[in-house]
Formats: C-alpha cells, structure tokens, sequence
C-alpha cells in the first residue's frame, strides 16, 4: 500500500494506491487527528493481510513511506502550539527566516520550523556539506574499478523525514522541482532515487536562498538546474 498527501493551505489531499481511494481532510488539528488514526488503521490492516499469506511469497511489508507520512502528521500536532511556534512570532530574525523558507512552493510550516530548531548550519554550509550533514548526499560502494550503487544514509533523521514530505509536494506544485523530477524519471531513474535527488536540490536551493537572503525565484531556482 502507498499513501500520498497534498498538503495545502486548508485542507489535506489523500489518495492510496493501488486502491485509487482518496479522500480530503481539514488541514487543522482535528482533521489531521482522524487522518492519523485512520492511517494507522489501514497499517494494522496491511500488516494483517501480509501476516496472512504464505511467508516467502515475495509480498512486500508495509510501506515505510506510510510510516513517514504518520510521522509527519503526528509532528504537525505536536509543534502546532510549541514554544517553538512562539519563538518565530516573538523573534524578527526567525520569523523572517520563516517567511524566506515558506516562500517556496513545497515548503510549509512543518519543514521551516524543522529547519529553523534542527538544522541551524542552513546558510552557513556547502551545498555538499549540507547535503552530507542532512543525510542526502549521495554515497557510493565502490571497490577499485567496480562502481557500486549510489545510497544515502545517516545525516539528520527529522530533517531529512520532514524534507521527504516537502519534496513530495514540491513535485507537484513546485515548477523547478516538478521539471527537474520529471527529467530524471525520463532519463530511466528509478521513482525512489528521483525523488532523493529532488529533497537534495530542495535543500541546495534553501541553503542558497538563507545565505544570499533572497526570497524564492523561479528564475534563480531553474538556473541550478543546468548543473544537475
């Protein structure tokens, strides 16, 4: 099972494959509670149906994409009414910072205050540097003239999970990540790598934007790509 969610301004968006279900819900703290149990019932479920067929059969196990998106969802309750939220409206510099971030499409209120409380070092830092230190850069397995496949892995876990869901949307209602998105699944990358590739440019194009102080621009944006 597969879950997407679009997140917008008033309301959240679901659709489960390979069902075809979707459904909507308030973006507001209730309709964000029912969807998490629901959620978590429809886990329970796909654990159930997996549990019941012959082990070995080659049927995969729960999504953790599903796992991440119960993630997301059970932050978003979490931090709505923090002292973290309390801080970016009492201070100017984080709430300009704020303001900055949320200026791209596909970055909401979750992903910029993750930004904000875990990831400090934005702006300060390579676009590999920072990219290493999330969790995103990609690493490689070779062993003289063997070339193994490319992975990612340590980093920051928060970050790098909110991150997954920013460049989730941003494929969608981002045009330069849309297009960049759409370039690599036309070149034969598997969907999984893309989407990787599109948190590491989402997070290259923050970083730059928090250290020229310049807010989002399609034009600027679009110009990272030709080094992609």
């Amino acid at each position: 099972m597969l879950i997407g969610i679009d997140v917008a301004k008033a309301e959240l968006v679901v659709a489960a494959r390979p069902s075809g279900e979707r459904w909507t819900v308030a973006n507001d703290e209730r309709g964000i509670r029912t969807l998490v149990e629901r959620l978590k019932r429809e886990m329970l479920q796909a654990e159930r149906n997996r549990l019941g067929q012959v082990f070995g059969r080659g049927k995969r196990p729960v999504k953790k994409s599903l796992k991440s998106h119960i993630t997301f969802l059970e932050r978003e309750l979490r931090i709505a009414d923090t002292d973290l939220g309390a801080m970016v409206r009492t201070f100017l510099g984080w709430r300009e910072r704020d303001y900055l971030l949320q200026s791209v499409p596909g970055v909401g209120r979750v992903l910029s205050l993750t930004l904000l409380a875990d990831l400090p070092e934005l702006g300060r830092l390579s676009r590999r540097e920072i990219a290493k230190l999330v969790g995103v850069a990609p690493l490689s397995r070779d062993s003289g003239t063997l070339r193994g496949r490319r992975f990612v892995q340590g980093g920051r876990a928060s970050v790098r999970a909110m991150l997954y869901m920013g460049a989730l949307v941003a494929t969608k209602r981002n045009t330069v990540i849309r297009t960049f998105y759409q370039r690599l699944l036309a070149a034969g990358k598997p969907k999984k790598l893309a989407l990787v590739a599109c948190m590491r440019k989402l997070l290259t194009i923050l970083n730059t934007m928090v250290r020229t102080q310049q807010h989002w621009c399609v034009d600027r944006a679009a110009g990272a790509l030709v080094s992609a």
